[in-house]
């Protein structure tokens, strides 16, 4: 159905896409673009097709800046809880790049649309949640393809967040993007270079029929 040279670019961008911080270009995302993104995102499948996001969208400075404070002090907030050796190898890592990136999207659940009977729902309500989270993965991918970057801020506090977008409940902020230019992006992603965590090969997390009966391991059948 595609050509060689489509699967591979699209394998390329799985591979390419970091959770971006200290990159940014500090210019803001072309409009057409960030439709693109938007609508790529729009696209992702989900439980009952009920589509449960929506999309913020932050670009003015001033609100920039003051999330940025606030996550500033529940980054600071989680450092002083760490042990004295993990908060010297945290202190380096840069955990946002909200000022810089000069766009904002916040994404939002919202539990309640498609009514109480939601077609796929019934036995895992979780399934409506995993949606939203599919739509940031869509967006993530096609911001990557068109040669943007975005990073994931997950220090805040969200009665702050929510309160901050005007939402109400039962809708609940699940991610802050930072979305914007990039001057490049690394090929080593940032908690393996600061030595925070290293990421595991493959074959520890696949399983052969049942949970730790053994992996999946390609090597081995050569």
């Amino acid at each position: 159905m595609f050509s060689n040279e489509a699967r591979n670019a699209l394998y390329d961008i799985i591979r390419m896409r970091r959770d971006v911080r200290a990159e940014f270009a500090g210019e803001t995302v072309a409009e057409d673009v960030l439709w693109r993104i938007l609508a790529a995102a729009h696209h992702a499948p989900s439980v009952g097709n009920t589509q449960p996001w929506d999309f913020v969208v932050v670009q003015d400075r001033q609100r920039l800046e003051t999330f940025a404070e606030h996550v500033a002090g529940c980054r600071q907030a989680f450092a002083d809880s760490l042990p004295e050796d993990r908060r010297d190898t945290f202190d380096p890592i840069k955990i946002e790049g909200i000022v810089e990136s000069r766009t904002g999207i916040v994404v939002t659940y919202d539990p309640e649309r498609g009514g109480k009977h939601i077609l796929g729902r019934h036995t895992i309500d979780e399934s409506g949640l995993f949606s939203a989270v599919l739509a940031i993965q869509n967006l993530w991918l096609a911001a990557t393809a068109e040669g943007l970057g975005v990073g994931w801020v997950s220090f805040y506090d969200e009665p702050f967040l929510t309160e901050f977008i005007g939402a109400e409940a039962p809708i609940r902020p699940i991610a802050w993007l930072c979305v914007g230019p990039v001057t490049r992006l690394q090929e080593v992603p940032d908690l393996e270079r600061f030595g925070w965590r290293s990421g595991r090969p493959l074959t520890e997390a696949v399983h052969r029929d049942t949970f730790g009966a053994g992996s999946l391991d390609p090597a081995a059948d050569a």
